[in-house]
């Protein structure tokens, strides 16, 4: 009679299977079980990598609110749905947040784990020798007059300390075998990686929350404070409060600057140097320091950068009755490499209101081309080209306004004109005139404070050292037995590898010479690569 079951048989028997139910429970444990692992944590590393791809592509609000609001005005549709979606906030959305944190839980659950078994992989012993050492793959066996008493009392304990010396750790049974192990800072250093990875996180986080970031343009005598009114560009981090703004007071007192004169870099910066009078507080007695392209100035928990120059003609305007209204220099934003710079004067106290938009060249030229430009980046021949408008500058509709534009909307042009440093133009119709008196220079400053970075550098050490511990230590065993085989005393060496690409070959040559001098054996044929036999 057979014994195969029907059809109806088996599914009588799937059904007396009990069925499995999770619960919530149940998966809760699931989901953290496929979150704290190094594939889930890769993806999520993977993910946040692309997370932020939007906040290149998109203005943020966090450094350019104008950009953003400019961005939404041209595209009202899209706009508002990347708006809702976070693509103008990325670093504080929602889902860029969400991706962070499970990226940091899936870290610190995988790595707390391990570290309680390295932990007690680095307490418990070696593991015992195998049975037949000549059936691993690296291996070495000779055989000894002694027997295997005399033999193993002469070679077992002195190979043990010497393995000891060496920083092996040994677990010797006596008259059999001795069994060593070294390189459990291979682990300790994989585990150092992934701790310096979550240490990056956290002070990178943490920075942007409690850091700063603004620039600050100050021109050749005179001074800016730490205050937020100074900024020309100010970026908070999420939790950083501008009370906290440590007052300290930066005077430049002269800026230095060579050129490339001459060569495939003619017009390029060779080197530029600010020097700086400052007070760490409004108390505090003036101090002297220069800053460069590469030494920054170290105040009040944040670091000074220098990071650009450039000029600030100095105009001297009147009006009609010949009363001086203006008497002042004016920073004009440099807009190729030779310096060709724009800027703009308001001048509200006169009657009509006066507005100069003009064009500044260190060493100015007017070309069919391109008009009026700077051939080097030097004052060699500095030269004005502007106009100027009349009418209402619009400065009293409470509406902010850009220094560096002229809103034109009330305005009327009434002449042109160029000129040089001393130069004098009378505007027509008794509107007054401009003297362009001569040029200073102007020093941009990043002023940047990152309470998180020393965090960020320490965690970037700490994953080189064990990055370069997993890489380069290697987990090694290796087993010496004295035993009788086919009425011989045989000494056998094994070594084994706790990695697939590990090489243990030197290991057994290294033991294996060991072994012979100890024991006063002639190393002969076969070598320590033969093939095991049964």
């Amino acid at each position: 009679m057979s014994d195969a079951l029907t059809p109806q048989d088996e599914r009588t028997q799937e059904s007396l299977v009990p069925e499995i139910v999770l619960g919530p429970r149940g998966w809760l444990r699931w989901f953290w079980r496929q979150l704290t692992t190094m594939r889930v944590a890769l993806q999520l590393l993977f993910l946040l990598a692309i997370a932020a791809v939007p906040g290149s592509i998109f203005p943020q609000r966090t450094t350019s609110i104008a950009r953003v609001n400019q961005y939404l005005a041209d595209n009202p549709d899209t706009g508002e749905w990347l708006d809702r979606l976070g693509f103008f906030d990325v670093y504080g959305s929602v889902w860029f947040s969400a991706i962070y944190l499970l990226l940091m839980a899936s870290l610190v659950g995988c790595i707390i784990p391990r570290m309680a078994v390295h932990w007690k992989a680095m307490r418990s012993a070696p593991p015992a020798a195998p049975r037949n050492l000549i059936r691993l793959e690296h291996h070495s066996s000779f055989e000894v007059a002694d027997s295997v008493e005399s033999a193993a009392q002469r070679l077992l304990d002195t190979l043990a300390n010497e393995l000891r010396a060496q920083r092996w750790r040994v677990v010797t049974v006596d008259g059999d075998y001795v069994s060593a192990e070294r390189g459990y800072l291979r682990e300790t250093g994989n585990l150092l990686f992934h701790i310096a990875v979550v240490v990056i996180l956290v002070a990178v986080g943490f920075g942007s929350a409690f850091g700063y970031r603004g620039q600050i343009i100050v021109r050749e005598g005179t001074s800016a404070s730490n205050v937020l009114a100074q900024y020309d560009s100010f970026t908070p981090g999420r939790l950083f409060s501008t009370d906290n703004l440590v007052p300290f007071n930066l005077k430049l007192t002269d800026l230095k600057v060579q050129f490339e004169s001459e060569g495939s870099q003619i017009g390029a910066a060779r080197d530029f140097a600010a020097y700086l009078e400052y007070r760490e507080s409004p108390e505090a007695s003036v101090q002297q320091t220069t800053i460069g392209v590469n030494s920054p100035l170290d105040i009040g928990g944040a670091s000074v950068f220098l990071i650009g120059h450039g000029y600030a003609p100095h105009f001297l305007i009147k009006n009609g009755a010949g009363d001086v209204v203006f008497d002042d220099t004016v920073v004009f934003l440099p807009q190729d490499s030779n310096f060709t710079s724009t800027g703009v004067v308001k001048v509200p106290d006169m009657q009509p209101q006066l507005g100069i938009q003009a064009i500044f060249a260190p060493t100015g030229v007017v070309t069919e081309e391109r008009g009026p430009h700077s051939l080097f980046p030097d004052l060699i021949d500095p030269m004005l080209f502007m106009s100027a408008w009349v009418g209402d500058l619009g400065l009293d509709s409470g509406t902010p306004q850009n220094i560096y534009m002229l809103d034109k909307t009330q305005l009327k042009r009434i002449d042109f004109e160029e000129i040089s440093p001393g130069e004098t133009w009378q505007l027509p119709d008794g509107v007054g005139s401009v003297t362009f008196v001569g040029v200073d220079q102007f020093a941009t400053f990043n002023i940047a404070s990152d309470p998180g970075q020393n965090f960020a550098l320490a965690g970037a050490l700490l994953a080189i050292l064990g990055i370069m511990g997993s890489l380069y230590i290697q987990r090694r065993r290796v087993f010496i037995r004295v035993l009788e085989r086919e009425g011989h005393t045989c000494v056998e060496i094994g070594a084994m590898s706790r990695y697939e690409d590990g090489d243990v070959s030197d290991v057994i040559e290294d033991v294996d010479s060991r072994c012979r001098d100890i024991l006063g054996v002639q190393k002969s044929e076969p070598t320590p690569t033969e093939e095991p036999f049964a």
